[in-house]
């Protein structure tokens, strides 16, 4: 019998040989992850001396949180701790410095750097900071780093808008409303500070330009210099 060729498949129809060109997690994020960013702290022998500490989805206000966050970044750890105790017993504030729509004006508020003496006592954020701090403490102290608490510093807070919960409240005439949330993400890192390193004796004199030259090559009393 006659043999029939079988004509070749349309192009839409072949079968295409995929190559995944996509790079590693390792290759783009690095030693350490994107989000914290690529400070690497190390000591002498390598080490990282940086701990940290996050959570996700928080059912706490993210106005609150992000205040709370900036108004600790920079301290010590453990004044971190002390300050946000203080701020629940309504001794300290949270200076309201981005979100300061209805916040009111109190006289502790001459304790912070807050425009106004607008500050704030969020309980809920407060407490979570708590025991984030708690947490990152713990994270440092472990074995397998071995940090000193006493020199941790709060290197890095982030705060983000974690998508809105969405309930609903009934209304009068038979209306709906939203009734929505505004959780949170936090991270939080600390870095342990290493000692002070003393300026060196003999740095070399700043650059002078050729006006501040002649300005001190100037007699003292100004005019034309004495005889």
């Amino acid at each position: 019998g006659t043999r029939l060729s079988r004509a070749p498949a349309p192009t839409c129809l072949r079968r295409l040989s995929i190559v995944d060109e996509t790079p590693s997690t390792a290759s783009v994020m690095g030693k350490t992850s994107h989000k914290y960013g690529n400070q690497d702290f190390l000591d002498e022998d390598g080490e990282a001396k940086i701990a940290k500490t996050r959570c996700g989805y928080m059912r706490v206000h993210f106005k609150k949180a992000r205040e709370v966050g900036h108004a600790i970044k920079g301290m010590s750890l453990l004044k971190a701790k002390w300050y946000l105790e203080q701020v629940l017993e309504k001794k300290r504030g949270v200076p309201m410095k981005r979100f300061t729509g209805g916040c009111g004006r109190h006289a502790v508020g001459k304790l912070e750097s807050a425009p106004g003496n607008c500050v704030a006592f969020p309980v809920k954020a407060t407490k979570l900071f708590l025991d984030l701090l708690s947490n990152v403490q713990a994270n440092a102290e472990e074995a397998s780093k071995g940090l000193d608490a006493s020199l941790l510093e709060i290197t890095h807070v982030q705060v983000n808008r974690a998508p809105k919960t969405r309930r609903r409240t009934y209304r009068a005439h038979g209306r709906i409303g939203k009734y929505e949330g505004s959780p949170c993400h936090i991270e939080i890192q600390v870095t342990e500070s290493g000692a002070e390193v003393e300026k060196a004796a003999d740095a070399a004199q700043p650059r002078l330009t050729a006006k501040r030259a002649a300005q001190l090559r100037i007699t003292a009393g100004g005019g034309a210099a004495s005889a």
